[in-house]
């Protein structure tokens, strides 16, 4: 089954379902997707090392004859090939990388997205980052103080686990229905005044490349 894509499509669809929470609300959200966290060269590196080595073992003791020259030229071949293929595979640099370093890169990239997208700047305290990134299959959801005095810390704390969990699934989708959930709970705890003005971008920053 083919997966639904973060298209054109994707991005009108969380473009209205940020539109429409933020009416019934005083949150301002930012929600961004982006392919990966972090650069992840080392895994490239080793899948590269990896099968640049099964090609020696293979050189080694196959019972065919090599020229010496061959060995050193394949072995280098391989190492390149393999740091290519790893470099287009999201599973091989999962496999080959720690959950710790995963985490560790998107909470890192989702902090730092808060304060250069401008969400820990609005008037009311009231900014709130979505960020999901693809490769990890993570979502971080980070909260400004006016939100977070303003909500019920058991139920929000619910929701973070269930918003973690949808981030296992990196799907529009899913990441709607995640949306709809925090509406939700939003519009119970912080409804709408009509004193908040729109100061983010409705629109979904995507950065897939």
């Amino acid at each position: 089954m083919k997966r639904a894509k973060f298209d054109d499509a994707a991005r009108e669809a969380l473009t209205n379902c940020v539109k429409k929470l933020e009416t019934s609300t005083d949150a301002e959200l930012v929600l961004v997707v982006r392919a990966r966290s972090g650069s992840y060269r080392h895994a490239d590196y080793l899948f590269g090392a990896l099968l640049a080595f099964a090609g020696l073992l293979f050189l080694l003791f196959s019972p065919f004859d090599f020229h010496q020259y061959w060995v050193a030229l394949d072995v280098a071949l391989l190492f390149l090939l393999g740091t290519f293929v790893g470099s287009r595979s999201n599973t091989i640099r999962r496999l080959l990388t720690s959950e710790k370093v995963r985490e560790e890169a998107v909470r890192t990239s989702a902090a730092a997205m808060f304060y250069e997208a401008g969400i820990a700047n609005t008037n009311a305290e009231m900014g709130l980052l979505i960020y999901l990134s693809i490769l990890e299959r993570r979502l971080e959801l980070i909260a400004d103080r006016g939100i977070l005095k303003g909500v019920n810390a058991l139920e929000w704390n619910q929701l973070l686990f269930d918003l973690h969990q949808t981030g296992r699934k990196p799907e529009p989708q899913t990441l709607l229905a995640g949306l709809d959930n925090l509406g939700a709970l939003l519009r119970n705890y912080l409804p709408a005044t009509g004193e908040n003005p729109n100061e983010l971008p409705d629109m979904p920053r995507f950065e897939l490349k």
